[in-house]
């Protein structure tokens, strides 16, 4: 599909509401969902990513529940290949794609059409790199590219990953034109708006609410079903806290504190992220989390250009 092609992005910070906002679109429009958020992308991790499947009805939803929960190695490169194979799917069925998450690092790829080559191994480099600590890691990692986000060096593994990969490109320069941004013309982008206090108040109720669900008992059973715990811990968030939790390592209130204030400042990474795409040059028409249902959907029908 080429890069002018319809695509409705619908994002925002955690608790904003994004996801029935997309489902609205989907009904008003012949649409489906893509999903852009990095977690969801696991089966059995549904109270903790906030699925709420439930809220999809009968819309069609893509890269949900495709990978088994502990899964470390989904990379960048396999979510564009499969955003990119999803988004031409609904769009070449005469359907609308509508992206929606708030993994700004997966919206952003998806607006500027990156195509990032496979890059292999390097067995003797990760030998060489083995031994670094991760300050040591991220420092060289840093001479070598600028770092947009800490992704890349949440953990020894992902930097070596980081740093095998810049090295590649630095080798294969004309592969390493395919990552540079092609930003998708026919995108139209659309951020639910909320206030800071109202996202605050709202993620102190759902963290409540999904506790009384039983998110300790998914965490549980994810364990005991043979996911190793410092897979969980890597996923950070709700599974950190929780597994933590689980293990003994801290008290419920000591998880229910930590996980509320990890959480606050997740939505605030989002939402400085978000600024940084519009200072990219990625225009986001920001409507209010509490608009009408209608009114929002008639909202993003005037920023969509016609559909033949």
């Amino acid at each position: 599909m080429s890069s002018d092609a319809p695509l409705l992005v619908i994002t925002g910070p955690t608790a904003s509401g994004k996801t029935a906002r997309a489902v609205d679109c989907a009904r008003a429009f012949g649409g489906e969902i893509i999903s852009a958020d990095s977690r969801q992308l696991y089966r059995g991790m549904d109270l903790g990513t906030g699925k709420d499947l439930e809220e999809y009805g009968r819309v069609p939803y893509h890269l949900i529940d495709v990978r088994p929960a502990g899964c470390s190695d989904y990379t960048l490169y396999e979510y564009l290949t499969d955003a990119s194979a999803a988004i031409d799917d609904v769009g070449d069925r005469g359907r609308l794609p509508i992206l929606c998450g708030g993994t700004g690092m997966y919206v952003e790829a998806v607006l500027n059409d990156l195509r990032l080559p496979r890059v292999p191994r390097d067995e003797q480099l990760r030998a060489e790199l083995a031994p670094l600590s991760l300050d040591e890691l991220t420092a060289r990692l840093a001479s070598m590219k600028r770092l947009h986000n800490t992704t890349d060096t949440d953990t020894p593994a992902r930097a070596i990953r980081a740093i095998e990969i810049a090295t590649y490109y630095a080798a294969h320069p004309d592969e390493a034109e395919l990552t540079r941004p092609h930003p998708r013309t026919g995108a139209v982008v659309v951020g639910v708006d909320i206030p800071r206090d109202v996202r605050r108040a709202r993620i102190t109720d759902r963290l409540q609410r999904r506790l009384d669900a039983g998110m300790v008992a998914e965490v549980e059973g994810l364990l005991a079903s043979g996911v190793p715990a410092e897979n969980l811990l890597r996923y950070g968030l709700e599974y950190k806290y929780l597994t933590e939790y689980v293990l003994g390592r801290t008290t419920r209130d000591e998880m229910v504190s930590g996980l509320e204030t990890a959480i606050h400042q997740f939505a605030k990474r989002q939402m400085t992220w978000f600024r940084g795409m519009e200072r990219r040059g990625h225009r986001i028409t920001w409507l209010p989390y509490d608009m009408e249902p209608a009114a929002f959907v008639e909202a993003v029908a005037a920023l969509l250009p016609p559909r033949p």
